[in-house]
This record gives C-alpha cells, sequence and structure tokens, in this order.
C-alpha cells in the first residue's frame, strides 16, 4: 500500500518537461517560429563543468525511474523471501544481478549526474545508452526474474505467464534473428534519424529513449542468455555466433559516427555554448569523436564479456550433459550385472 501511495504521488506531482538545454530557464522559453532559437526570460545556474564530483553532486529524484526500479526490484526480492520461507534455494548471484547490477545500473544512467549531463555532452549520452542498451538487459537476463515468478506466483497467474510465454506474440518477439535486426539496427535509426533530436526537444521522447534501448536489448540478450524458460533459446554455438556478429556492427556504427561531419542533434550541442557552461563545454565535434569511439570500445567490450559468459556456460551445460551420460551407463552397466549374476 506504501508503495502504491508512493507511486501514485511521485506521478502527480511530476510534470514531464522538453529536456532544454541547462541553461535556459525552466519557464517562460519559446520557440520562435521559422527557426530553433530559444529564448530564456528567466537563466538558472549553469551545470558545473563535468567531473567525477558531478556524478555525485548532480543526482536527482528522477519519478519514472524511481518507480521502475522501486516495483522491479521489490517484486523480486518479495519472490526470493517467499522461497526462502518455504526452504527453497535461490542463487544470491542472481539476485545480485538483478537487483544490484540491472535495476541499480538502470537507476543510476537516469538519475545521477550521467543523466544530467546527457543531453549537453554526446559523450556522456553514449555511455548512458551502452548501460541502458547492453549491461542492464544482461543483467536482468542473469537473474531470471521469469523462473523466480514462475516458482513463486499463486496457479492463476502462473498460468497466465504460462499462457504468455507460449503465445505467438512472445515467439515473434523472441525470435533470435529478429532480435539481432532490432539489436543492431536501432542505434542507427536513433542517430541517422530524426528520433534523436526529438528525445532533445521531448521529455516524453527522451524517457521512451531510455525505455526502448533497455527493451530491444532485453528483446535480444534474454534468449541467448537462456536462464529463463522463454521461447527464442537456441545451441550455444547459435548464440556465440550471433554475438560475434554484433561486434563489427558497434564497430562500423562508432567509425562512422567519429567521421561524421554533420553533428548529431544539429544544432542543440552548439547553442550551449552560448550559455554560460561555453566556458568549459569542449567542441561539439571532438565530443562526437569521443562519443564514436566510445561506442566502438563499449560495445565490444561487452560483446567480448557476454562472448564469455556464453563459453563458460556452454563448458558447464557439456559437463553437466557428460554426468548425466556417465550416469547413465553405470546404470545399464549395473543392471547388466544385476542380470548376468541372475542367470548364473
Amino acid at each position: 500500500m506504501v508503495a502504491v501511495v508512493a507511486t501514485a504521488s511521485l506521478c502527480r506531482e511530476w510534470s514531464p518537461r522538453a529536456p532544454r538545454p541547462p541553461w535556459l530557464g525552466r519557464h517562460n522559453v519559446h520557440t520562435v517560429s521559422g527557426g530553433s532559437i530559444l529564448v530564456a526570460v528567466n537563466a538558472v545556474s549553469a551545470l558545473p563543468e563535468l567531473s567525477p564530483s558531478t556524478f555525485f553532486s548532480e543526482w536527482e529524484l528522477a519519478p519514472l525511474p524511481l518507480v521502475l526500479t522501486v516495483w522491479a526490484a521489490g517484486l523480486y526480492l518479495l519472490g526470493v523471501a517467499k522461497l526462502r520461507r518455504r526452504g527453497d534455494h535461490w542463487p544470491i548471484g542472481r539476485t545480485l544481478s538483478f537487483v544490484v547490477l540491472g535495476m541499480g545500473s538502470f537507476y543510476v544512467a537516469t538519475s545521477s549526474g550521467l543523466a544530467a549531463y546527457d543531453t549537453v555532452l554526446l559523450s556522456v549520452h553514449m555511455v548512458q545508452h551502452m548501460v541502458l542498451s547492453m549491461l542492464v538487459p544482461l543483467a536482468l537476463a542473469l537473474g531470471a526474474p521469469v523462473t523466480l515468478a514462475l516458482r513463486t506466483l499463486p496457479p492463476a497467474p502462473r498460468r497466465g505467464l504460462l499462457r504468455v510465454l507460449h503465445s505467438w506474440v512472445a515467439k515473434v518477439l523472441s525470435f533470435p534473428p529478429l532480435t539481432f535486426v532490432l539489436y543492431v539496427a536501432s542505434p542507427w535509426a536513433l542517430y541517422f534519424s530524426g528520433w534523436y533530436d526529438a528525445s532533445l526537444d521531448s521529455a516524453y521522447v527522451h524517457e521512451m529513449m531510455h525505455v526502448h534501448l533497455v527493451l530491444v536489448g532485453s528483446l535480444f540478450f534474454w534468449p541467448l542468455v537462456g536462464v529463463d524458460p522463454i521461447p527464442g533459446r537456441v545451441g550455444y554455438p547459435f548464440r556465440m555466433l550471433l554475438v560475434a556478429l554484433t561486434l563489427p556492427f558497434h564497430a562500423f556504427l562508432g567509425v562512422t559516427i567519429m567521421g561524421q561531419t554533420r553533428l548529431i542533434g544539429g544544432d542543440w550541442y552548439p547553442s550551449l555554448h552560448a550559455g554560460p557552461m561555453g566556458s568549459w563545454l569542449p567542441d561539439p565535434a571532438d565530443d562526437q569523436n569521443l562519443a564514436g569511439g566510445l561506442l566502438w570500445a563499449a560495445g565490444d567490450l561487452v560483446g567480448l564479456v557476454f562472448f564469455g559468459v556464453l563459453f563458460v556456460q556452454w563448458v558447464r551445460s557439456s559437463m553437466r550433459e557428460a554426468e548425466r551420460e556417465d550416469r547413465r551407463l553405470d546404470l545399464l552397466e549395473a543392471r547388466q550385472r544385476a542380470e548376468d549374476q541372475g542367470h548364473g
């Protein structure tokens, strides 16, 4: 009940606004017809120069990420507590992966200083992008929330969840070739269409972009991790092939962004130099070059780490299969000895 009241209060008090340049006033900001000139009547304090300390000092209470984090982590922990009350085991690593690394990273990426600067520096946005599209989905999938739900839900909701998992919609959305195309095509659509510009002009589009990154990443990583009983799971060789195929796409996108002469976001980032932050902001072209490099490096790094995770899972699966085969052969051998002794 407390969570419901808190959620309703936050949603009622939050009035989304366009993520306009931070040095502009929060009110009385107008767009001049026929151009993209923003006029601020009331200026506010500019963000300080980006530094490790601003990661903490510029933290804000963002209602939507807070509500999503509290509900997701809370429901997960309730499920774990229910299992323990009835004496069942749940790996602590899964809990840490989902709650701390998954939902924790999601909240940090959307509420900390990282979020405060994501419309000020494209390079910071790119770090946020990689966290939301790769780290968060991978950690959530390793937490196996679907398995936890199937083990803790009452019969009626459990049957409903099973119907969803067996539906044609779930099978289509988890079809590996489709999720691969969505995963590699989404960044191109984001940065080389009007989508990113729209996210700078609209708070709703900005928030939905964050949700989209997590959802598309989850559709791609969840079947490949293969911990939860969801459709779309394939053999380990094909999983590793799909992960390997993402590496050149990230590299090519990063290099393309680095080589772009057109600024992503149009005149958004250059316009920030007209405000108080102009004294410390880097050249937009240099920052875009850095953003492309970060995308390239981070995409390859996370991809290689996940490749390693899949390899370890493959080895463990093979070892378990070998153990099962050994037990089967031992059982057959024991039965054969018993039959031979009986005949003797």
